[in-house]
């Protein structure tokens, strides 16, 4: 066997393989006998027959696509770890027979997506937001009563109209120029008002009405709505409230924070803030990290692969389905009721798919122009901090580590330094605002 690789378009490679006649005579074998049991010829029992024999009934090629399968099979990750210097795979290979095959001339070519090189024209020196964000009085105090929102009891309300936080049980039915529409129709339907679960106006319409009350709800549905004929259109929900059920939260005194390890309600209101501090610092950073390679990005270039950018959109959509599917909801359900596939749907994730491929890229190639490592010692400093963080000795918990957590500890040491020398290298202007989706 031998081969050649030859660069292709839009960042792939073509392997060519090539294998002698006795190569190809011997994985012919070897389909033959892995396969053989799938074929009957009368005068012998399945499984039997001579190869030539089941060539003479069912064709001479009739074991080539195993013969060939077994020959890919067997150097394929050979020739990737012989030119791991030269390129990076990224995804499967498309295999296609080579000219003029014949058994004199066998050879495969394998046409493999690449990690492709990034050109980037302006990493340091440049004028680029660093977020900071602070957490205000107001938004521990939301944040406490989000919590015994959870918590409190839910209890029938009769003595006064439905309000923003309750939950009203409904009948609705939607009307466009009078004629009711599919999917606009419901009874005893259970609705939290101000979950913002139907569309804007709708929820804050029924918040006044009384049980029993009947009441028409005039809407417009929002220019971005999935139905297409009823983008942006006037319509008329007619609604009437069965029951209210409100939250007795519960108070807000010493003994409700103690299920939160708190002594004192001012002590809980103290873990509370650091909470939300955490997250805003974590919030800051990322938003940051996201800023400086979006002006990076502004300068960069690369042929991304389709390989990279599908496998990023199947995660997208595959993170969209777990939560879907958390809500009680099957995505095969969701695209019905959408009015769409799958496979079209992931096409909504392309622009982010792409953004991310190049950010990643960006990435992995200052990591190599700024040889940018992890050392050991910071990795066991890494490590030690984790084991303090859930009661282990270092060593102890190091044993718990496969080495794909390893590896993911090592990567996160390595953004952060690459992070940090950016944020020295470029002019960083604060910026309390969050930016714009």
């Amino acid at each position: 066997m031998n081969y050649t690789v030859t660069p292709a378009e839009k960042s792939t490679v073509k392997i060519e393989i090539v294998f002698t006649p006795e190569e190809w005579a011997a994985a012919n074998d070897k389909a033959y006998l892995q396969n053989r049991h799938k074929y009957t010829v009368n005068g012998f029992r399945k499984g039997k027959a001579p190869k030539a024999m089941l060539e003479m009934f069912y064709g001479k090629a009739i074991f080539y696509e195993e013969a060939l399968n077994l020959l890919y099979g067997e150097h394929y990750a050979d020739i990737l770890e012989k030119e791991k210097d030269n390129f990076t795979a990224v995804g499967d290979p498309e295999l296609a027979l080579g000219e003029n095959f014949s058994e004199e001339n066998v050879s495969l070519i394998a046409t493999v997506p690449v990690k492709p090189d990034v050109t980037i024209g302006s990493y340091k020196g440049i004028k680029i937001n660093k977020y900071e964000y602070t957490v205000t009085d107001a938004e521990v105090e939301q944040d406490i009563e989000t919590t015994r929102t959870r918590l409190a009891k839910n209890i029938d309300v009769t003595d006064r109209p439905a309000q923003m936080g309750d939950t009203v049980n409904i009948d609705f039915t939607g009307k466009k120029d009078g004629v009711a529409f599919e999917g606009g129709t419901a009874e005893k339907y259970d609705l939290t008002l101000g979950s913002h679960s139907f569309i804007p106006g709708f929820e804050e319409a029924v918040a006044g009405m009384n049980i029993g009350e009947t009441k028409d709800i005039g809407v417009t549905f929002p220019e971005d709505y999935q139905e297409e004929s009823l983008k942006g259109q006037p319509a008329v929900f007619t609604v009437t409230l069965h029951k209210i059920t409100g939250k007795d939260l519960p108070a807000l005194d010493d003994e409700f924070v103690k299920k939160f390890g708190a002594d004192s309600v001012d002590a809980y209101k103290a873990k509370v803030r650091e909470r939300l501090e955490k997250n805003a610092a974590s919030r800051s950073r990322n938003d940051t990290e996201n800023a400086i390679l979006e002006e990076i990005a502004k300068t960069a270039s690369a042929e991304l692969p389709d390989a990279l950018i599908e496998r990023q959109e199947e995660m997208s959509v595959s993170r969209m389905e777990q939560n879907i599917m958390y809500q009680g909801i099957r995505p095969e359900d969701y695209y019905q009721y959408i009015g769409t596939t799958r496979d079209a749907y992931k096409k909504n994730f392309e622009a982010e798919a792409k953004k991310m491929v190049m950010s990643q890229l960006i990435i992995d190639k200052l990591l190599e122009t700024e040889k940018i490592e992890a050392s050991e010692e910071e990795i066991g400093a890494k490590i030690a901090e984790q084991a303090a963080s859930v009661g282990k000795e270092p060593a102890e918990y190091e044993k718990t580590l496969d080495p794909r957590q390893r590896e993911y500890i090592e990567n996160d040491i390595k953004l952060t330094k690459l992070f940090d020398f950016l944020m020295e290298n470029n002019e960083m202007v604060v910026c309390t605002e969050e930016p714009k989706a």
